[in-house]
């Protein structure tokens, strides 16, 4: 039976259809009848497919090492937070939860905490990616409204994306982006230090300076106010001016200065300010590049004072939209599982803490704000932290100056998570260990960057012992001595009571407000269809303010700091196309993992030339906080001065790639977000006498040596790897049974397979200084019968040539074949390249890299 479900990935919230074919297997499609995705996917959502299966799965409660009853442990977890409580008060205990839990879970751990132990020391891993947005809404519109859907997308006449790798990072997104351009013209401007995919196809790119978007746009307001495109009717009805503002505003917002200030050309500067003048239907999209700031509430304002001051906010086409980066962000928001909110998008003042202390009964509700992530780590490493819980995130990799956090873990008298996967960075802290359900058993809601909330249904039964978040939080609160209030049996019981407190005692100030579905049946709820809260937000001029009206907020660019001597670079940190935050998802599947298998530092080449580092060698980064090596790559796209680094590899996939390792744990201060994107930093290159890759078909102890770093591949694992000295202790690793080898000694190079009853088992292939062969053939090989010649050779007689590294993933086409067809087809347009090899003709994130290919081909055959 094929199940609608909704993406575990990102907030686009795109629709599945889902049709399980086995015990653990599923074909996955998308839905075509979804409004976020009308039946595309990206990559990463069409091979969900192959991250459903039990490997790796955590599947019965662990204390410490040892497998124990559900009773015992949540027996444990309940005594020792009670103990926590009695003995320090209810601060000293803390949850962090996450944007991977459903709706319903987040509301059961928000209650109990903020609630029933009394503090509002919850905070969400959604911290470190949209709450200067949530902080920004709350300062210019009084609540956190995402005042925009994807339909304006469609009606608008220019789109701006600031600071969003749109191609990679939400290509659903992206794809109706470049639909409406193809449909009505729509022009796009890409707002990015990086000169990425995002940008191949835009009719303009601005590569400012990282940390100027405050100067950017109130450069960009000056102007629009000189030539008269201020909309004084609106503000006079709608929005607050506070005194002095326009004086704030101009300063230093002249063309030359913000140019000189951002660091692009006057020219392109002026462009932009025409772009933005002449099409009156502009959205403004903004993501992590101008969240993860330490300015990143004044740089969300920055865009909020544009649209409201122009007017351009509430009308189809016209609205600045943030969108989110989990697939539930937006329901954590809603139901207060931020620190720094209460619950219903509810402040904590006194009559909002008196509203939902009488909803819930509650015996002890937090009165303040709580700590924020940053924050709640500290204090946990300086011991004001008993107890804590953590929620289906993985701070230990993907919090700034993660080393910390590790040791803050370490020290903790009393750690609990609970998750899907058995061994992760944060788990190896923990006490108790608890078996989630995984996103194809889960029931519930979740709700995506353009307020719509969608269901996630189970396609599976939970494996062994695995409960889904909301049952073990509320059998914890239970323990605790709350039974009566946390009585649930179904999530359509939590999802009704969330409903309600979003309607209690709101007269209509607060938009957040499901009074509609408050009485919803359950098999209602099993049946429920995507819908979106809120309307068309702002579209009477009306804000959810005391007075009604939204409010400009005065902004002024900060300093930028100079290059420091020892750390002269800055380190700016995101994500990769087809990975999702610390691959244990994703690192499951064969073909999400080949599109980039090894961690990646992109380096200018000017700068690469003048700190001697080699395209494909390895460098260490470094900073203040720490360091880790990557592989160096060499990119145009990159601003001299600034590196790149993706956020993904953890201890348990590589040797370096350890990202988490650099940034500093500074932060906005109004929103309390990291500030990942703007780290002073240092690369160096790394000399290593050999490199080669091991090929394994099933699990195996990995190698000791400088650089291994493992991604899955089908039938196996492969590691790429590097060293100094002797490579001879990587035999150490691999299986038993009959190895051929092969040794060049001119180049240094050795050649091991090693097979089991005929069929290969593992493969070492090491050089000094010769080649090594492309991995493709050798990985079709693993569990297969091979000649022993072809298998040292790399490759069988007749070989084909090798097809590159992948560009499209749902496909599998490889560069040098683009580039042949292109060649020797010449094909012209991305759509040739579609139509003679199928490459970028499903989720399209490819397209931006088949298009710079073709007119990479273009200027030499000119040039």
């Amino acid at each position: 039976m094929t199940v609608r479900t909704t993406c575990a990935y990102c907030g686009v919230g795109c629709g599945i259809l889902a049709t399980p074919t086995g015990e653990r297997s599923v074909a996955i499609k998308g839905d075509p009848d979804h409004p976020a995705n009308h039946g595309r996917l990206c990559s990463k959502g069409t091979h969900l497919g192959e991250t459903v299966g039990l490997e790796g799965r955590l599947l019965h409660p662990m204390i410490g090492k040892r497998r124990a009853s559900w009773d015992k442990a949540l027996d444990l977890v309940a005594r020792r937070f009670r103990a926590a409580i009695a003995e320090h008060g209810p601060n000293s205990v803390a949850f962090y939860v996450s944007g991977q839990l459903l709706t319903e879970d987040y509301y059961v751990a928000n209650k109990l905490m903020k609630g029933f132990i009394g503090t509002a020391n919850i905070d969400t891993n959604s911290r470190l990616c949209m709450s200067s947005a949530v902080a920004g809404h709350n300062r210019a519109f009084g609540e956190d409204i995402v005042p925009a859907s994807y339909a304006d997308l469609d009606a608008a006449d220019l789109i701006v994306l600031v600071g969003s790798n749109t191609a990679w990072c939400h290509p659903i997104v992206y794809q109706r982006i470049q639909a409406a351009r193809a449909a009505r013209g729509t022009r796009l401007v890409v707002i990015d230090p990086r000169r990425t995919e995002t940008c191949e196809d835009a009719d303009l790119h601005l590569a400012i300076r990282p940390g100027s978007d405050v100067a950017l746009m109130n450069g960009l307001l000056a102007h629009c106010r000189a030539e008269g495109l201020i909309d004084e009717a609106f503000l006079a009805a709608s929005v607050t001016v506070p005194d002095g503002f326009w004086e704030t505003i101009g300063e230093g917002s002249d063309l030359w200065s913000v140019a000189r200030t951002c660091d692009v050309p006057p020219a392109d500067l002026r462009r932009f300010y025409d772009l933005f003048a002449a099409h009156p239907r502009t959205v403004t999209m903004f993501s992590q590049g101008v969240n993860q700031s330490l300015t990143g509430t004044d740089q969300v304002n920055a865009i909020l004072n544009l649209h409201l001051a122009t007017g351009r906010i509430g009308k189809p086409g016209a609205a600045p939209f943030s969108i989110t980066g989990q697939p539930n962000a937006m329901g954590g928001r809603e139901v207060g599982g931020l620190a720094s909110t209460l619950a219903a998008h509810m402040d904590f003042a006194p009559e909002n803490v008196a509203r939902v202390a009488r909803f819930w009964a509650a015996p002890s509700m937090a009165t303040k704000p709580g700590l924020k992530a940053v924050d709640l780590f500290r204090a946990v490493g300086e011991g004001r932290i008993k107890a804590l819980w953590i929620m289906a995130t993985n701070p230990a990799v993907s919090l700034p100056d993660a080393g910390r956090v590790r040791e803050a873990l370490a020290a903790c008298p009393f750690v609990v998570v609970s998750d899907v996967i058995a061994d992760t960075d944060t788990s190896a802290h923990a006490h108790v260990r608890l078996p989630a359900a995984a996103w194809g058993e889960k029931d519930g809601t979740v709700t995506n960057s353009e307020r719509r909330v969608s269901r996630q249904r189970p396609l599976f039964p939970p494996p062994g012992e695995a409960k889904p978040d909301w049952w073990i939080v509320k059998e914890v609160a239970r323990r605790m001595g709350w039974g009566t209030a946390f009585a649930y049996d179904r999530p359509a019981e939590i999802f009704r009571e969330h409903a309600r407190l979003s309607a209690y005692g709101n007269d209509g100030h607060r938009l957040f407000n499901l009074k509609g579905h408050a009485p919803i049946g359950n098999q209602a709820y099993d049946e429920m269809a995507p819908f979106t809260w809120g309307g068309t937000p702002f579209a009477d001029g009306r804000f959810p303010t005391p007075d009604g009206r939204a409010r400009l907020i005065p902004v002024r660019q900060t300093s930028l700091p100079a290059p420091l001597a020892r750390w002269p670079l800055t380190l700016n940190t995101g994500r990769y196309r087809d990975h999702w935050h610390t691959m244990t998802r994703t690192g499951l599947s064969p073909k999400l993992a080949r599109h980039r298998e090894e961690p990646l530092v992109e380096v200018h080449p000017d700068d690469a030339a003048a700190l001697g580092l080699t395209d494909g060698g390895l460098a260490r980064v470094a900073t203040p906080q720490g360091e880790s090596l990557f592989r160096v790559t060499l990119s145009t796209g990159q601003r001299r001065g600034e590196l790149f680094t993706p956020i993904h590899w953890t201890d348990r996939q590589s040797t370096g790639g350890r990202t988490g390792l650099l940034p500093r744990p500074l932060t906005d201060p109004h929103s309390g977000q990291p500030g990942f994107k703007s780290t002073p930093a240092s690369i160096a290159p790394v000399a290593v006498d050999w490199r080669g890759f091991l090929l394994a078909d099933g699990d195996i102890r990995p190698p000791d040596c400088l650089w291994a770093t493992r991604v899955r591949v089908p039938g196996g694992l492969l590691y790429e790897l590097a060293g100094s000295g002797e490579p001879d202790r990587l035999d150490a690793v691999l299986p038993k049974g009959e190895r051929i080898e092969a040794l060049d000694n001119s180049r240094g190079t050795r050649r091991i397979a090693v097979l089991q009853g005929g069929r290969l088992a593992a493969a070492l292939f090491v050089t000094r200084t010769g080649l090594l062969p492309s991995r493709d053939w050798l990985i079709a090989q693993i569990g297969e019968a091979a000649a022993g010649p072809a298998l040292l050779a790399g490759a069988p007689p007749g070989a084909a040539p090798d097809r590159g590294p992948i560009v499209c993933l749902c496909f599998d086409v490889g560069l040098k074949t683009i580039v042949d067809a292109i060649v020797g087809q010449r094909l012209t347009s991305v759509e040739a390249v579609g139509a003679a090899l199928s490459a970028g003709t499903n989720c399209g994130s490819c397209r931006p890299a088949i298009r710079r290919l073709i007119e990479e081909e273009r200027t030499t055959a000119h040039g």
